[in-house]
Parts: C-alpha cells; sequence; structure tokens
C-alpha cells in the first residue's frame, strides 16, 4: 500500500491581494511574491502546505470555475479558548465574514468559523 503525506490545502482567489491580508490575519506569513496566479506562505519544511491559486488559473487547469465549499475547507487550532475569540474579532473587524460566532461547543471546544473572500470557510477552535 502507498505511503501517503497530506502535503497542501488549496483554495482559490478572485483577488489575490485581498486573500493574502485575510490569511495573514489568521497567522500565516508571506514573503515577496511575484504572481497574481499561486502564492503559498512560508512553511517550515515538513508543514502541511496552503496554496492560494487564482481562480482564473484553476479554470484553466480545470475547466470550470472553482466552487468554494459550503463546509469549511480546513480548520485552525488556537492556543487558548480566549484566542478563538481574538482572532474571530480581528478578521470580522478587518470587514471579513464570520459566519459562526465563538461558542462553546458541546464537543468541548471554543468553536467558530469565518469566510476568505471568496467563500471558503476556515474553523477556529481551541480545546475548552
Amino acid at each position: 500500500m502507498p505511503t501517503l503525506k497530506l502535503d497542501a490545502v488549496a483554495v482559490s482567489a478572485k483577488d489575490m491581494k485581498t486573500s493574502v491580508e485575510f490569511y495573514k490575519l489568521l497567522g500565516f506569513a508571506f514573503g515577496e511574491w511575484d504572481s497574481e496566479d499561486h502564492v503559498e506562505p512560508i512553511t517550515k519544511n515538513g508543514d502541511v502546505r496552503l496554496m492560494i491559486d487564482s481562480a482564473e488559473l484553476m479554470m484553466k487547469l480545470n475547466g470550470e470555475a472553482p466552487t468554494p465549499p459550503n463546509h469549511s475547507a480546513f480548520a485552525m487550532l488556537c492556543a487558548s479558548p480566549a484566542e478563538v475569540d481574538e482572532v474571530y474579532s480581528q478578521i470580522t473587524g478587518a470587514g471579513f465574514v464570520g459566519t459562526t460566532e465563538p461558542w462553546d461547543a458541546f464537543w468541548g471546544q471554543r468553536y467558530a468559523t469565518v469566510s476568505d473572500p471568496d467563500g471558503y470557510k476556515i474553523d477556529i477552535f481551541a480545546p475548552l
């Protein structure tokens, strides 16, 4: 059986600059980038990468326009329940969409969901 490892998660963006600003609020760091078609935050060797591709590039590669999911694309672990609230407030305070306000979920997490500029949903959580 092949040995597979999750290497990257991809989202598409209609406006790369706005998407990069959104993902910076989630803690991603970006170096210099010169492509409007593809950008990746700085990661440590072995970490799962986030890839942001332009909607135009995805249209060329897949033959159809990308459609963000109606459920979470991925989740970000915070250091504490208070950090969930802080990150949610920073994102919504910057004008981005909060889709589920922070709450204490019955499965034992402080939990919230935000939407990136193209509608991809990202969960923000921490153990209670």
